[in-house]
């Protein structure tokens, strides 16, 4: 499958996989750094989101579907066999399940996705069907907020500790996006057989969860079942960033990447 993407960089190859709802246009903050330590940066927008087309009519947008498609693109599209992997929520999800699969050398997971209970699920898609909705039905009116830091609290202060930090132009895509995204809705719902893949899959490849220390949509908390369910990943916390942290502290999250890369396996932190 064809998939939208940024490249840059030379070197060691690192795929980035963005959140629900969100596109390559997240880890602008983060890539310049990444390239300056000696990665080949492709940051892509996942299937139905951004400017990549949704999966094939039939097939339910499920983290293990969209991995089907990701591995095709890599595979095909880039001539990758296994690169690093470093997503975030979503992405982190499809990090962990490319790395079960033997799909990559490494995987960095930013707060990710499947380590909830049911009640947080449910909390989880709630939150975003009500975001959906409203940028959805009233998009245009929203975005003269993006141009203000106060709007830019209003409109992400659960997905950002800082989203004043975000460039309006930015925010404005970002709310682009997510209202123009027909594929959100069914992915969102495929959440719901989202499982992490259990521990002897990673065997051998390192692992990294970091969570957001200010996380308000999957609540740190998530972050001890991901500890108990890997116990010989490295668990770091994000401090002082939120869910999606790349502006909060683009310095932080560039170096979470690379040194989830270089580590070895097993080395539990």
């Amino acid at each position: 499958m064809t998939l939208h993407y940024v490249r840059a960089g030379e070197g060691e190859p690192l795929l980035l996989i963005h959140g629900i709802g969100h596109s390559h246009r997240a880890w602008i903050p983060v890539t310049d750094a990444l390239v300056a330590d000696g990665f080949d940066v492709v940051a892509i927008d996942a299937p139905g989101f951004g400017a990549s087309a949704p999966l094939p009519a039939g097939i339910r947008p499920t983290v293990a579907a969209l991995a089907d498609a990701i591995t095709d693109f890599v595979e095909h599209e880039l001539g990758w066999e296994r690169p690093h992997v470093g997503g975030n929520s979503m992405g982190g999800a499809l990090a962990l399940e490319l790395a079960a699969r033997g799909k990559a050398r490494s995987a960095t997971a930013l707060s990710p996705a499947g380590f909830w209970n049911r009640r947080e699920l449910r909390f989880c898609q709630l939150s975003l069907t009500s975001s959906y909705t409203l940028v959805r039905h009233a998009g245009a009116a929203l975005a003269p907020l993006a141009g203000t830091g106060v709007g830019r609290a209003a409109l992400a202060g659960q997905l950002m500790h800082t989203p004043w930090k975000m460039p309006a132009e930015e925010a404005r895509a970002t709310l682009d996006g997510l209202g123009g995204s027909d594929a959100f809705p069914a992915t969102l719902a495929a959440f719901d057989a989202l499982v992490p893949p259990p521990a002897d899959a990673l065997e051998g490849v390192p692992v990294t969860i970091a969570w957001a220390q200010h996380d308000h949509l999957l609540i740190p908390r998530q972050a001890n079942r991901a500890r108990r369910l890997y116990p010989r990943a490295r668990h770091v916390t994000l401090r002082g960033v939120g869910h999606v942290p790349t502006w909060d502290n683009p310095a932080l999250v560039a170096r979470t990447l690379a040194v989830g890369a270089r580590s070895p396996a097993g080395a539990a932190a």
